[in-house]
C-alpha cells in the first residue's frame, strides 16, 4: 500500500472541548488531591470508588496528554496520548459525530488515511464511512462495544462513502447498508459486489491488521469469492453481528509495551468446517435458556490495568 501521508497539523484543533467530567466527581478528586495527579502518577482506585469505568472514561472529552501508547487488552484497557481522526479527508468520511469516537492511537490514524487512499485504487467506491474507533482516553464505552478500548480498532462501513461530503446531520441519521440476508445464511446479493471484496482484501493484507470481524454469512461470500492468492482470509473471522460493517483490530504497537497481543489467528483461511458452525441451529436459532443469564458487572477503573487510572486523571 501506498504510504500517503496526511498532515497532524489539524488533528490536534479538531473535537478539542474541554474535558467535562461530572461535578460530583472532580469535586471528589479535589477532596482526595487527586484533581491534577504528575503524569506518570498513579492514584488510588479508590478515589473512584466503584462507579462504572465506562462512565468515567465515557465523560472524558479530550485525550490525555501523555505519549502514545495503548495499554491493556482490546477489551480491558485504554489509551494515552490518543490523535482524533479528521472528520474529513480525502477519502473519508467520519459518522456519528456527536459520539466523539474517532480517536485512537496514532497508527490506527495512519492506517486509516493511507486505507482509505487505497480503496479507490482497488474499487470503484470514492472513500469509506469511518463508524466508532475509540473515546479520547479510550476505555469501556457507555454502549456499543467490549472492545475498542486501547485505540487500535475500527468499525468501517460496508457502504461506499456518497463522493460528497456529508452534513451533521446526516452523518447521525444515515443508515450503513445491511450486507446480509434476513436468515443470517448468505449475504443479500442485491448488494453484494466485489467492491466489497477487494476493500476488504486490501485491508487484511496490511501488515499491521491483526485481525476483521465480519458477520459469518460475510466470511462465506469472501471464501466464494476471494480468487487468487487467499491468504489473507485467515485474519477474516467470522463473529456475531457485523453485518453492516467490517470491525478492522490493529496489531500492538512497538511503543506500547502495555499492550496486550490476542492469540494468533488460526492456520489455515478459515473456510472450512469451523465456519459452518456458524450456520448450525445452536447459533442461527438457539433454544431459550431456561433461566435468564445474570448481566455481567460493569467494569470499574480497578478492573483495568493500573496505569489507566494516570490515564484518566491526566491533565
Amino acid at each position: 500500500m501506498a504510504r500517503t501521508r496526511i498532515g497532524r497539523s489539524g488533528r490536534g484543533a479538531l473535537l478539542r472541548p474541554t474535558l467535562r467530567l461530572p461535578a460530583l466527581f472532580l469535586s471528589f478528586m479535589l477532596l482526595a488531591g487527586l484533581a491534577a495527579p504528575a503524569a506518570g502518577q498513579t492514584a488510588a482506585p479508590d478515589a473512584v470508588g466503584g462507579k462504572p469505568a465506562k462512565e468515567l472514561f465515557g465523560a472524558a472529552a479530550t485525550p490525555a496528554p501523555l505519549a502514545a501508547r495503548s495499554i491493556g487488552f482490546y477489551s480491558k484497557g485504554c489509551v494515552a496520548g490518543a490523535s482524533a481522526l479528521p472528520v474529513n479527508g480525502p477519502a473519508w468520511q467520519v459518522m456519528r459525530l456527536s459520539r466523539n469516537r474517532n480517536w485512537g492511537h496514532p497508527e490506527l490514524i495512519d492506517f486509516i488515511e493511507e486505507f482509505a487512499l487505497t480503496v479507490p485504487k482497488v474499487s470503484r467506491w470514492p472513500g469509506i464511512l469511518v463508524g466508532d474507533m475509540a473515546q479520547p482516553r479510550g476505555g469501556p464505552m457507555r454502549s456499543g462495544h467490549a472492545s475498542h478500548q486501547v485505540g487500535l480498532d475500527v468499525d468501517i462501513w460496508l457502504t461506499p462513502s456518497p463522493g460528497k461530503e456529508l452534513s451533521r446531520e446526516a452523518r447521525e441519521t444515515m443508515s450503513a447498508t445491511m450486507i446480509v440476508r434476513p436468515d443470517r445464511l448468505d449475504v443479500d446479493k442485491a448488494v453484494w459486489t466485489p467492491d466489497h471484496v477487494a476493500m476488504i482484501r486490501a485491508a487484511a493484507r496490511e501488515p499491521k491488521v491483526e485481525r476483521i470481524f465480519v458477520n459469518a454469512a460475510i466470511k462465506k461470500a469472501l471464501c466464494r469469492d476471494a480468487r487468487g492468492d487467499r491468504a489473507w482470509l485467515t485474519k477474516v473471522r467470522p463473529y456475531w453481528g457485523h453485518d453492516y460493517h467490517m470491525h478492522v483490530r490493529l496489531a500492538c504497537p512497538a511503543d506500547s509495551p502495555q499492550c496486550r497481543p490476542q492469540e494468533p489467528v488460526p492456520v489455515g483461511e478459515g473456510c472450512g468446517t469451523e465456519l459452518d458452525w456458524w450456520f448450525s441451529d445452536e447459533v442461527l436459532h438457539p433454544k431459550p435458556s431456561k433461566e435468564p443469564a445474570k448481566p455481567k458487572p460493569p467494569l470499574t477503573l480497578a478492573d483495568l490495568p493500573a496505569t489507566c487510572t494516570d490515564v484518566l486523571l491526566a491533565r
